[in-house]
């Protein structure tokens, strides 16, 4: 009974050893395949505001890569866009100057920036603007100070659809899982050689 338990429990260990060695290396994948995360903008998503802002503001938990940012400013009218020149960055930071804004309405804002990991990263927030803007008067006209209407890449109505955060790839599992696999067959050649 002893010769034939102390081999089994001799080949049981490593074996143990080998699996939890490979679920941590496939667990560590965690953090390698984090991206850039919108912590806050200005004006706040879902604020509303009685004055136009001149500049919208998104803060994210790291930097994003620079020049690699895409931010859209869309009136309440769907089409309109109130972005005006490229957009900057200030660290953590990334902004965009805004036009004189129009009607007083819902303003969605969308956005696509990298990861520092270099995976891109997209989404849409909004705020309200509850006072008409400079341009309200304007936009009736054929368009005197009117902004450009030119849609760049991305736009909040398509921003979460092209490229969302939670779906982006990250980094694949399967390196680690094949990692595991190799552990425990290495542990198990080494426990049959043991035995031979």
């Amino acid at each position: 009974m002893t010769s034939t338990s102390a081999p089994r429990g001799a080949f049981l260990r490593p074996a143990l050893v080998a699996v939890l060695v490979g679920l941590l290396a496939f667990l560590g994948a965690g953090p390698a395949a984090a991206h850039d995360v919108l912590e806050g903008s200005d004006p706040a998503d879902g604020s509303s505001v009685a004055t136009a802002p001149s500049r919208i503001t998104l803060t994210f938990d790291e930097a994003p890569t620079p020049n690699t940012a895409t931010i859209t400013v869309v009136g309440p009218d769907g089409t309109t866009h109130y972005e005006s020149g490229a957009p900057t960055s200030d660290g953590a930071k990334i902004s965009v100057a805004v036009a004189p804004l129009g009607a007083a309405g819902r303003y969605e804002i969308g956005y696509r920036v990298v990861s520092d990991d270099g995976h891109p990263v997209s989404g849409a927030l909004s705020f309200t603007l509850t006072t008409p803007g400079p341009a309200a008067a304007a936009a009736t006209t054929s368009s005197a100070g009117a902004p450009a209407t030119t849609a760049p890449p991305v736009t909040p109505s398509n921003a979460a659809a092209a490229s969302p955060a939670a779906d982006e790839g990250g980094v694949p599992a399967w390196p680690f899982v094949v990692l595991a696999i190799v552990v425990v067959l290495g542990a198990v050649v080494l426990v049959l050689r043991r035995r031979a």
